[in-house]
């Protein structure tokens, strides 16, 4: 009797060597693609674990905003009113920080040397700008720190002592020009923005005045109203209740707007067309700083300083609000730092 060959163990097709080869092929590629896949899911953890999540996620533990300046300032008190708000849409701990030394300088350093992902950020004004020039920094605003939003703008007044008997801007550009050198001004000090200004004006006015720094502004106006001095740069928020009581005399508003409160004072920008002083605050990162990231705490800041009780809140601590975003606010941190670089340079103002 004939027997059947034998069937060899398991179905035919197993034992082809084209399939063989096939499969070999196959398991090549599965492999190849599993290291892909491995790859890309190791990336993405390191970009989790280093901040870089979607927006969208963004906080997801508390956020530090850097003060450079101590508490109970004007720069604080901004700086805890955003953040009192920004705990309500981000439903997450928005702790101020002030970190003091250095002119301002000790705090941004920190800042610039934190991880770029959004937790710590700078609160900052003009000053950011003006330091370097007048003492060695470790940080470049240019390299260092990438502009997030503006939140509040700051408008500045010249005013002069009744004593001084100066009546208007005019009149005291004739007296300069008649006595230079014999009117003078008081500031915070070298390099404070009020004494920059002042310099500014006597820049593009062609006068000179002679500067006499005190130890702060608060010290300067207590002068200006002693008559010690007979002129000061200051904020809308100490010029204009002392303007309305009759105790100093307004005679330009620093900015490119005028203001309600001050009718009939001539503007900066208009009397010298491109000369306008803008002194702002804002919110800075590290650079490296995501643009979605940094998008998302714009807008988010934005709709916090715009809204009723915030910019009303702002309002009546002497502050416009603001909201500019990332692109507008780095270009006027730009223009600003050429600005007040120029003019510190060419006058050779360095600090006390």
């Amino acid at each position: 009797m004939n027997r059947a060959a034998p069937v060899p163990y398991g179905p035919p097709a197993l034992c082809d060597t084209r399939w063989l080869r096939s499969a070999r092929a196959l398991r090549d590629r599965l492999v190849q693609q599993g290291v892909h896949v491995l790859r890309v899911a190791l990336v993405a953890a390191t970009v989790l674990a280093a901040g870089g999540a979607p927006a969208a996620d963004f906080p997801l533990k508390p956020v530090r905003l850097v003060v450079p300046y101590p508490a109970g300032g004007t720069m604080d008190l901004v700086a805890r009113l955003v953040a009192a708000h920004l705990r309500e849409t981000w439903r997450q701990p928005v702790i101020v920080e002030n970190r003091v030394g250095g002119n301002g300088a000790v705090g941004v350093e920190h800042v610039m040397r934190s991880p770029p992902d959004g937790y710590t950020l700078l609160v900052n004004g003009t000053p950011l700008l003006t330091v370097p020039y007048l003492q060695p920094t470790a940080y470049v605003v240019s390299r260092d720190l990438v502009p997030v939003v503006a939140t509040a703008d700051v408008d500045f007044v010249l005013a002069a002592s009744n004593r001084s008997g100066i009546t208007s801007l005019a009149d005291l550009l004739e007296r300069a020009r008649q006595a230079p050198g014999r009117l003078n001004y008081g500031s915070g000090g070298n390099g404070s923005l009020p004494h920059l200004d002042v310099e500014l004006l006597k820049s593009v006015a062609a006068i000179n005045l002679t500067h006499v720094p005190y130890k702060g502004n608060a010290l300067a106006l207590q002068a200006l109203m002693a008559g010690e001095v007979d002129l000061i740069f200051d904020a809308t928020s100490s010029i204009i209740p002392l303007a309305r009581s009759g105790k100093v005399r307004p005679l330009l508003i620093a900015g490119r707007r005028p203001i309600e409160a001050l009718p009939g004072v001539p503007i900066f920008d208009a009397v010298y067309p491109g000369s306008g002083i803008d002194a702002w605050h804002g919110i800075f990162g590290p650079v490296g700083l995501p643009a979605d990231r940094v998008q998302r705490i714009a807008a988010d800041v934005a709709a916090v300083v715009q809204s009723p009780e915030v910019s009303q809140r702002l309002r009546e601590m002497g502050f416009e609000p603001s909201g500019t975003g990332p692109a507008e606010f780095a270009a006027i941190v730009r223009r600003d730092d050429e600005r007040w670089g120029r003019l510190l340079r060419t006058n050779a103002i360095r600090a006390d």
